[in-house]
């Protein structure tokens, strides 16, 4: 027993003699660790720049001033300046149809006659009698200037003259009445008159359009009441033909309507065989302009905690420039401050790049 406990405690010491010291230990990896720095140093400068500062591929977009145009976008549609519906004046039935729908006229043609065989009949009576009249007068007349008969008599010849002229021009003005007559030129869009068809005024019958005075107009909501005025620059893109053209607004209400709480823009167009009255017409009026604009890709523009920021590159390297910006329209920024033309900011390729590091383009 006493053996074998003796042997135990040799082999326990044994063991513990084989421990190395701490601080032996320690000053054994240090020293192992700087070799291995050595060796990746060594291996890093062979293949090259480390892969944390390797140079980026970008693409960028030379900063330059330029004109910048902010626009309120608006639908309308196109009408004609002068749209008429011709409606007949008096009442009776259609006799006559001399025009067709598609057809141009003229101002003052006559389109369609509605019966006026009566009022023909007292025309006629009434011209004998204003025949008979006449040649009383001018007999009267006669004897009057040789000083023969009264003046009396002059008079009364004159006056029933004068009183059935006048009742003939009334009689003229009612059966002109009776013809329904284009107020302007145009084409005829509408013809819905039938001969033998019964008609009273105010009745839809006829519309005539004079395509080649139109106009486009929409309606803008208040708040730009005080951003919209006539004189703008407008550009007029009509998306059925297509077609767009760029003019300036000729008319703006200062007037709110109270239903829709908008109000109106005109903008008077050029003749075009292919536009159409109802067509739709979307108006772009520039409602803010700027010359001499900093301008920039929208996809630019990152956003941070402390602002937006762009990458510019400087002396080949990325350089991280805070700025601040203005409108955006149709994909483009204005910048107010934060860039100078010249510049060169990285477009593409941007999510890759950190501030300082090597970049081409």
């Amino acid at each position: 027993m006493k053996k074998l406990l003796f042997i135990s405690a040799i082999a326990l010491l044994a063991a513990c003699s084989q421990k190395k010291d701490p601080k032996a230990e320690l000053a054994d990896l240090k020293k192992q660790r700087t070799e291995l720095d050595a060796k990746i140093l060594e291996l890093e400068t062979k293949l090259g720049a480390k892969d944390s500062v390797s140079t980026k591929e970008v693409s960028v977009f030379d900063v330059k001033k330029t004109l910048f145009n902010n626009y309120v976008e608006i639908q309308g549609k196109v009408d004609a300046e002068q749209n008429v519906q011709v409606t007949p004046e008096a009442q009776g039935v259609v006799t006559a149809v001399y025009a067709v729908i598609g057809q141009k006229v003229s101002k003052g043609q006559v389109l369609a006659q509605i019966d006026d065989q009566v009022l023909r009949q007292s025309i006629s009576q009434l011209q004998t009698q204003l025949d008979l009249a006449t040649n009383l007068y001018n007999r009267q007349k006669n004897l009057w200037d040789q000083k023969i008969g009264t003046e009396v008599q002059y008079l009364n010849a004159k006056t029933q003259k004068e009183g059935l002229q006048r009742q003939m021009g009334v009689l003229r003005s009612q059966q002109a009445m009776y013809k329904i007559k284009s107020p302007i030129s145009g084409s005829i869009e509408q013809m819905d008159l039938k001969v033998g068809q019964a008609v009273a005024p105010g009745a839809s019958a006829i519309r005539v359009v004079n395509a080649n005075v139109l106009k486009a107009k929409a309606q803008v909501a208040e708040s730009y009441l005080g951003k919209i005025n006539q004189g703008d620059d407008v550009k007029v893109i009509f998306p059925d033909i297509p077609d767009s053209l760029n003019t300036k607004v000729t008319f703006a209400a200062k007037v709110i309507d109270p239903a829709s709480r908008s109000f109106n823009i005109e903008v008077k167009l050029p003749s075009n065989p292919k536009y159409r009255a109802n067509m739709i017409a979307v108006l772009k009026v520039v409602d803010y302009k700027n010359p001499n604009a900093i301008v920039v890709p929208v996809t630019a523009i990152q956003n941070a905690e402390n602002g937006q920021y762009v990458i510019t590159v400087v002396g080949g390297k990325a350089k991280r420039s805070t700025v601040k910006t203005g409108r955006t329209i149709d994909g483009k920024t204005e910048i107010l401050s934060g860039l100078t033309e010249g510049d060169k900011v990285v477009v593409t390729g941007i999510d890759d790049v950190n501030e300082g590091d090597p970049v081409k383009y």
